[in-house]
């Protein structure tokens, strides 16, 4: 784990997320489920199964959130509003996935993309609010959402320094308790896009926790953002990639989110910053340091000299570094040829 700083922590579900805690990882379902209750549970399940802290999925009240014959990405591939509702999870739904979650250990949220939308997830019991990067710039929707308050997860991609800054000054209005995520909103992302030092930037300008939502493909970016200080992770996964959908092509399956939560936990063990012996080294330092050893026989009562002696493994004699102190000195008894010298042998 990256050592402490100034920066805050929150907590959700139990759960510290901050400097110096375990990354918080997000196993980002959204809508790869197609509207499919089934499907959704078995992402629930590999979340779970992968060792996630959360799952979260996508709240869609079409109607709500947008315009009928609103702007479409050329990634959708279609309508948003036909794809939405399409898609979306019904009310109930809802319920059987958060109890589903709950029985498995992983925590469930949901983004809301609408006032209504985070309305039902106040009273599905959500212990946070994630925003998405498209509602940064929401103003009025994040100050309602922060009126409820609970800790919320504030995406920011395709945004600016001066949209991030009035977004915070609102939340910090409402006594908000938050933390960001840095991302880039293409799909996938080029890693020459993603600039991972907008994550210690964040933290530094903000002193909240700040995460990283990966849009890349593959594992490199989220061990490097972890590795990092990201105090957050979040990644699209899929039951199966070949799945019908915008995002099944950029996301992970389950036994590669498996995987990534391992190395995530893996760095986080190996990111200590204490210099010393570590256990097990001792035996290495042993075999592999240097000694001051006799190169030709030494007559007791003789003065050593630099022709006498010199420094071979292993180290479990006079260091090497102490050389110096050898020479010079009057052996006590006699010192065979190509032998460890003690302090003993010297007067």
């Amino acid at each position: 784990m990256i050592a402490p700083d100034t920066t805050s922590t929150l907590t959700i579900d139990g759960r510290e997320i901050g400097a110096g805690r375990p990354c918080f990882v997000v196993a980002e379902a959204g809508i790869n489920h197609n509207g499919d209750v089934k499907l959704a549970a078995e992402l629930v399940e590999a979340a779970a199964d992968a060792g996630a802290d959360a799952v979260k999925f996508q709240t869609h009240f079409p109607e709500h959130e947008m315009l009928r014959a609103g702007a479409t990405a050329a990634y959708v591939g279609e309508s948003l509003f036909d794809l939405l509702t399409r898609t979306a999870l019904s009310r109930d739904a809802h319920y059987t996935l958060r109890d589903l979650a709950q029985t498995k250990g992983v925590i469930f949220l949901s983004t809301p993309f609408s006032r209504e939308a985070a309305d039902f997830l106040e009273t599905l019991g959500v212990p946070a609010f994630k925003t998405g990067s498209g509602e940064l710039t929401n103003v009025p929707l994040q100050r309602h959402i922060a009126r409820k308050g609970k800790p919320m997860i504030v995406s920011t991609g395709m945004s600016t320094p001066e949209e991030i800054e009035t977004t915070v000054r609102a939340l910090q209005a409402e006594g908000a308790r938050f933390a960001l995520m840095h991302c880039t909103s293409t799909y996938p992302t080029p890693y020459v896009h993603v600039q991972l030092g907008c994550i210690g930037w964040l933290q530094t300008l903000y002193h909240v926790p700040v995460g990283f939502s990966d849009h890349t493909l593959g594992s490199f970016m989220a061990f490097a953002a972890v590795a990092s200080g990201a105090n957050l992770f979040e990644k699209h996964f899929t039951v199966s990639r070949s799945l019908p959908g915008p995002d099944q092509q950029g996301s992970m399956e389950p036994s590669e989110l498996k995987e990534l939560v391992r190395g995530i936990r893996a760095i986080e063990q190996a990111s200590g910053a204490t210099k010393t012996i570590q256990p097990g080294e001792q035996d290495v330092r042993n075999m592999a340091h240097h000694s001051v050893v006799s190169i030709r026989e030494v007559a007791a009562g003789a003065t050593i000299s630099a022709d006498d002696v010199w420094v071979k493994r292993p180290g479990s004699g006079i260091p090497a570094r102490r050389l110096g102190e050898v020479i010079g000195r009057v052996a006590k008894r006699a010192i065979a040829k190509d032998r460890l010298i003690t302090w003993d042998d010297l007067k």
